[in-house]
């Protein structure tokens, strides 16, 4: 593979308000006749698939979706719980678009792009705009305006929300926009399919190989533009608190096949989650951000401290993000308050059987504004955690502990949301574009919808007028061959008949990942993982198990081949983070950090976005640098004092 690839982000210039409209408008046009003579590929139905899915069906191409789930209405978007953001100002507190663009570059440490960024800002309200159009159950105050709640790293009340299921809701919003185009005949809806390849042809996009998950056959499907929707991959840790079926299997693929990762160690951890309680979980429960607008986050102040939460007077407590960061409080971004959770639990003042939980209370809250009033924002959230906890959080703090939630690294794309293979876009958390190295809470699904409802509906029209795409068929040599190698794969995969389940092997992985490229990475731990990694896909190739048939309803093979490219997918994500020798955002190594313990940045030597090159398993990836500039908020470092 050739290593002279050169990014160009497409990013226009000129005044940063204007650049999307002016870019939208420079962009070449489809006729509205002409639209359906173009045939569009969708691979994921979460909030980003799902709303490019519906608006692109409407403005008349012809859509083929396809949804690793039964129904679109699993995609993993329906676990959003807190909100999502948006400028409206309604509060009236000093919100615009520029301080939402602000308050994004800063609280991604200055990794993300400037243009990408205010265009996610800009095109927000319309979000909100379009979901109430549909009939989201957005939270109103008694008059009838949308109400709005505070998430961490703002100063300002910009987030808009449906109790604890602000995603479910989206996700039903843009599913029924969906089924209408649905019924019209203007997409073609396939469920239980999983993407395993990219076809190419002439160096371009033109289809994917499929899985079919109940029968096992394997499937073709060619189109004039393919779209990757598919998710991030938090579960590289195996435990996250991401859904089971969440994988980097499709963008780890098109990476091999051309496409750059950008930036995969750049990982949150999300600091509000039920802790760990033992061998038995296969993934972990985040209780929302929200929560934090009116929970309290301290620890005892006595270290190895084993009263109950209840019974620990107020003189006794630690409210330690209040203390540490009096501007912010409760309310800083998740990488903050994650690492300071982490540092309290490691110096010997975490509660809980395993010492490894902070408390989360809401005592304060109820004595101020009553139980009833708790329950009616958050009594969705209380109820899952009693469920799973067996204890009251109206009565006692819940514990609370960091856990891996959302990945900002994903498939490298330029301003058009176009990875380095023409042809092939990449949605939602798929790609890296706009969280640099952390995510403000409840901008994810303002960027999902985004890119799906606003971005891509201009920039894929570009690419299907400014390109002579000749009709290509599934029979072409191209797709034959794709199919074969993801065949022999399969095939290898059953044939090995190790001893050792799939699952023995994700938890091992897991376990180094947590360790050494989790919260906190060290030079020598970084190497450590990478020596590690390799003796377990080693393993896993000599001694895995794979029972069943290759096609037919076969889950032992699904999550084999998901694990063998976790496997090789956690190698560059370590190396990535060796390689970038300072701390930013949710990339936190040791050796770089202020007197104070945070992160320090390298900007002389690391103000880029890291963008690798698949040169083979066990090679060493090229490194591809997109420099990063900032004209429009200056260079600093964080501060949430």
């Amino acid at each position: 593979m050739s290593s002279q690839i050169k990014l160009d982000s497409k990013c226009p210039t000129g005044p940063i308000e204007s650049r999307w409209d002016n870019h939208r408008f420079e962009m070449k046009q489809v006729n509205p006749a002409n639209k359906r003579k173009f045939n569009i590929l969708i691979v994921g139905t979460g909030l980003a698939g799902g709303a490019a899915a519906a608006t692109l069906a409407e403005l008349g191409y012809k859509v083929t979706s396809l949804c690793i789930q039964d129904s679109p209405r699993r995609a993993h978007s329906i676990a959003a719980q807190g909100g999502i953001n948006a400028a409206k100002n309604y509060p009236n507190d000093g919100d615009s678009i520029y301080r939402l663009f602000y308050d994004t570059v800063k609280g991604g440490d200055f990794r993300a792009r400037e243009s990408n960024v205010y265009r996610l800002a800009q095109v927000s309200n319309n979000i909100i705009d379009q979901a109430t159009a549909q009939g989201v159950p957005f939270a109103r105050e008694y008059g009838g305006h949308l109400s709005n709640r505070s998430f961490g790293g703002a100063q300002v009340s910009r987030t808009f929300y449906a109790r604890g299921a602000t995603g479910q809701q989206l996700l039903l919003g843009a599913y029924s926009a969906m089924n209408r185009q649905i019924h019209a005949g203007n997409i073609d809806m396939r469920t239980r399919r999983e993407m395993l390849d990219v076809v190419t042809i002439d160096g371009v996009a033109r289809g994917v190989i499929c899985r079919n998950l109940v029968t096992g056959a394997y499937e073709r499907y060619a189109a004039d533009a393919v779209l990757l929707c598919t998710g991030g991959y938090g579960n590289v840790f195996h435990l996250s608190t991401n859904a089971k079926a969440s994988n980097v299997t499709a963008s780890w693929r098109a990476h091999k096949r051309g496409a750059l990762f950008a930036n995969p160690c750049f990982t949150q951890i999300h600091p509000t989650c039920i802790p760990v309680s033992g061998e038995h979980q296969s993934k972990l429960t985040l209780m929302s951000e929200s929560l934090r607008n009116d929970g309290r986050i301290w620890t005892p102040k006595e270290k190895g401290d084993t009263r109950r939460g209840d019974e620990i007077p107020e003189a006794e407590r630690d409210y330690y993000l209040e203390r540490r960061y009096p501007a912010f409080g409760n309310l800083v971004p998740r990488d903050v308050a994650s690492r300071a959770a982490k540092e309290r639990c490691d110096s010997g003042y975490g509660v809980g059987a395993s010492r490894k939980a902070v408390f989360l209370d809401f005592k304060d809250a109820i004595a101020r504004d009553g139980e009833e009033a708790v329950r009616a924002k958050y009594g969705n959230l209380f109820h899952m955690y009693e469920k799973i906890t067996d204890e009251n959080p109206y009565k006692k703090p819940m514990r609370i502990f960091p856990a891996v939630h959302y990945t900002m690294g994903g498939l490298w794309v330029d301003y058009n949301l176009q990875s380095t293979i023409p042809g092939l876009f990449v949605l939602g958390e798929a790609n890296f574009s706009d969280h640099g190295a952390n995510r403000l809470g409840a901008s994810a699904l303002m960027q999902g919808l985004s890119d799906g409802y606003f971005v891509i509906p201009n920039t894929v029209c570009g690419h299907l007028a400014g390109s002579n795409l000749q009709p290509v068929s599934t029979t072409h040599d191209a797709f034959g061959a794709a199919e074969a190698e993801v065949r022999k794969n399969s095939e290898k995969l059953l044939s090995i008949q190790g001893t050792r389940s799939v699952d023995s092997f994700h938890r091992e992985l897991g376990l180094t990942m947590w360790d050494h490229c989790g919260m906190a990475r060290t030079e020598s731990g970084l190497k450590e993982a990478i020596s590690k990694i390799k003796d377990i896909r080693e393993s896993f190739w000599g001694d895995v198990r794979v029972l069943g048939e290759a096609e037919s309803l076969n889950q032992s093979l699904e999550k084999a081949g998901r694990v063998a490219d976790f496997l090789e997918f956690a190698e560059t994500f370590a190396v990535d983070a060796l390689s970038r020798n300072e701390s930013c955002g949710g990339h936190f190594r040791e050796e770089s950090q202020t007197e104070e313990g945070e992160a320090l940045r390298d900007d002389e030597n690391f103000c880029y976005a890291a963008a690798w090159e698949f040169q083979g398993v066990g090679n060493d990836s090229t490194l591809h640098k997109e420099d990063l500039s900032f004209e429009y908020v200056k260079l600093a470092q964080r501060s949430y004092k």
